[in-house]
């Protein structure tokens, strides 16, 4: 049994058909997913439909590249909406330096509102960093000095460093579909040697459908897919990754099982 860590169950190409997406994750095995939020107006949909699923949860959070368009929200915000017993976790937030829409110092205070939220409710964040790692490091160890907190590298495709960096300060790392692609080497070397007890796996449905589905919508069935390449890559069976990465889901979105 598998759990999407991380998807985006009312975005276009999901939402439209999201009773039939959630039938396919589930005879597919997949038995826990997470709706993430990436902007304000998207927190009661992605609310509503962990409402209705029993293996649905949500969070709440403001993607970096919606910084600009967000300057309100802030930690209190953030606070008041994770009290619902659906939302299990904040973000995604984080750093994006590849696309120019919005600007780093507005991401980079509206990732430290997001961090003093998970301070405050022990909820986990949920990181997206792309182009930013310096800062997002530094950023992320700052921040822990003021009071530790949990957390989760979304999608991860940065180096090995900042994995060993991530894994010290305590975080999870989740591997997409990417690792499945062929460019991916440094990936997979990384991928290889985490620790089975710090994995996670998603889809970040409906983007970067794994290989067979490559240049497919997205869909949470698919972290089927993830898994058994990603087994394969680490010498495990796809029971033993299946049920530690669940397991670990389970463990860092603690809500989920409370």
């Amino acid at each position: 049994m598998f759990a999407d860590s991380h998807c985006h169950l009312n975005y276009k190409g999901l939402g439209e058909q999201q009773a039939e997406v959630l039938a396919r994750a589930r005879a597919r095995g997949v038995e826990a997913m997470l709706n993430i939020a990436t902007r304000e107006s998207e927190w009661d949909a992605v609310v509503e439909t962990a409402e209705r699923e029993p293996d649905v949860w949500a969070t709440v959070g403001i993607h970096p590249n919606e910084a600009d368009q967000h300057p309100d929200v802030g930690t209190a915000r953030l606070i008041e909406r994770a009290a619902h017993p659906r939302v299990v976790g904040i973000g995604e937030s984080g750093l994006d330096y590849f696309y120019d829409h919005s600007d780093q110092a507005r991401q980079q205070a509206s990732f430290r509102a997001h961090l003093a939220a998970c301070r405050a409710t022990q909820l986990p964040i949920v990181v997206h960093t792309r182009d930013a790692e310096a800062d997002t490091a530094q950023i992320l160890r700052e921040e822990m000095e003021q009071g530790a907190f949990p957390g989760v590298i979304h999608c991860f495709t940065a180096s090995g460093e900042f994995a060993d960096i991530a894994l010290d300060l305590g975080f999870y790392i989740s591997i997409s579909g990417i690792v499945t692609f062929k460019n991916a080497k440094d990936l997979q070397e990384t991928a290889a040697r985490l620790p089975l007890d710090r994995l996670l796996i998603e889809t970040d449905a409906p983007f970067l459908a794994p290989v067979p589905h490559r240049g497919k919508t997205g869909e949470p069935a698919f972290v089927a897919d993830t898994a058994a390449f990603l087994a394969d890559l680490r010498g495990e069976s796809i029971e033993t990754l299946a049920a530690a990465t669940r397991d670990n889901f389970h463990a860092l979105f603690s809500k989920t099982i409370a």
